[in-house]
């Protein structure tokens, strides 16, 4: 069996210093810190306290992020759909020349130009006004738990589109033509004959937009702003406000349990399916 070399070593130890001092102490110093008692000893104070507190709010993340992650795979599958079985050629350039744009934007900006979008006397209520479509009176802000997903889906459905497209693109054409040749529709060739084979490339977009999306403070500071939020807007709270550090890191470890589990579902899928190749 070969043994490291010394040079080997040394090339990847900037990679694993960074690891170890960004990542692995930060995450080391969060968890004992959530376990640890006002006296300095083991406690589940911390739980107690964010669960009696902010329950609430964790339900309130979960539907968030589970609803926009459906919807971003939902999205991301009818524009890769369209970009791949589309025999429309002006509609294919438009969408592949568009759909890309959200992603050189921050979440910040995007929070930003959410507020502007979406609120009552936002650029969208005046736009339908100005068509006729509702009335002055009926214009509504959306700037709630459905900005917060919107913004989030318009941010991530540009990424997953991206990774799904490219693996609807090496897919072999043949079997794509002999769905069409026996008559079946695009709708059916999408569902049936390409999306079996790209499944593995739409979970992996998806694990990691929904992690992305819990982690988020921006957006739902700045698009809701109101109770119920999501647990960075409470974690960020716990610390500017009362400089509670344990609280907001057990608030954290059910951050990371809730992405643990994802990606534990992930992993599980890839075993089995591994072992039934």
């Amino acid at each position: 069996m070969a043994r490291p070399s010394f040079f080997g070593l040394l090339l990847i130890a900037p990679a694993l210093a960074m690891i170890g001092v960004l990542f692995l102490y930060p995450l080391g110093f969060s968890l004992v810190s959530a376990f640890a008692g006002p006296d300095g000893g083991a406690s589940l104070a911390s739980f107690h306290k964010a669960y009696e507190l902010y329950s609430t709010d964790i339900l309130f993340t979960l539907f968030i992020v589970i609803v926009s992650t459906l919807l971003t795979a939902l999205f991301s599958i009818a524009i890769a759909g369209i970009l791949t079985l589309s025999e429309t050629p002006w509609l294919v350039s438009v969408l592949r020349n568009l759909y890309r744009w959200p992603l050189f934007i921050p979440f910040i900006v995007a929070a930003q130009c959410m507020r502007t979008f979406l609120a009552k006397n936002g650029l969208m209520n005046n736009s339908f006004v100005a068509l006729g479509i509702i009335e002055p009176i009926q214009a509504t802000s959306l700037l709630d738990w459905r900005g917060i997903i919107i913004t989030f889906v318009w941010k991530q459905v540009p990424f997953v589109t991206l990774m799904l497209a490219g693996a609807m693109a090496s897919i072999d054409r043949a079997t794509i033509e002999a769905g069409r040749n026996l008559g079946a529709s695009r709708l059916r060739v999408l569902i049936e004959l390409v999306l079996p084979q790209v499944a593995q490339t739409l979970l992996v977009g998806l694990v990691l937009s929904f992690v992305t999306m819990l982690s988020v403070l921006s957006v739902p500071m700045m698009v809701a702003g109101s109770q119920p939020t999501m647990l960075t807007v409470d974690m960020a709270f716990r610390i500017n406000s009362y400089g509670d550090y344990s609280t907001a890191n057990a608030l954290g470890v059910i951050s990371y349990i809730i992405a643990g589990t994802v990606a534990w579902i992930y992993l599980r899928h890839n075993v089995r399916r591994e072992a039934q190749a």
